[in-house]
């Protein structure tokens, strides 16, 4: 059953935006961006070609599953990873500083 799924569309395009720091978009065939939603095109910007990536390979991506974005993908035309939450430096700091003084 995965192969099956999996052979239907193996590579997808991922694109960077030109707009948002660490924001990705995911398509099944370089340069399509019919379904994608024109009011996310325009949040996105002019989309940036990083690669393309076959989602039925070994190697799996480092911020989302790979059958989530190819089911992702088979259902709405497009997989969009939106960038990691912000680090809070003050938390992490205060968190070290309670670890120093501890010891």
């Amino acid at each position: 059953m995965r192969e099956d799924k999996m052979s239907r569309a193996n590579l997808c395009a991922i694109y960077r935006s030109s707009r948002k720091d660490g924001m990705f978009l995911y398509v099944a065939k370089r340069d399509q961006f019919d379904a994608v939603p024109e009011v996310l095109m325009q949040q996105f910007g002019k989309p940036q070609f990083v690669m393309l990536f076959n989602l039925a390979g070994e190697k799996p991506l480092k911020r989302a599953k790979n059958e989530d974005v190819l089911q992702t993908i088979e259902q709405q035309g497009f997989y969009l990873q939106m960038p990691p939450p912000p680090e809070n430096l003050l938390k992490a700091f205060l968190a070290e500083k309670q670890t120093e003084n501890s010891n």
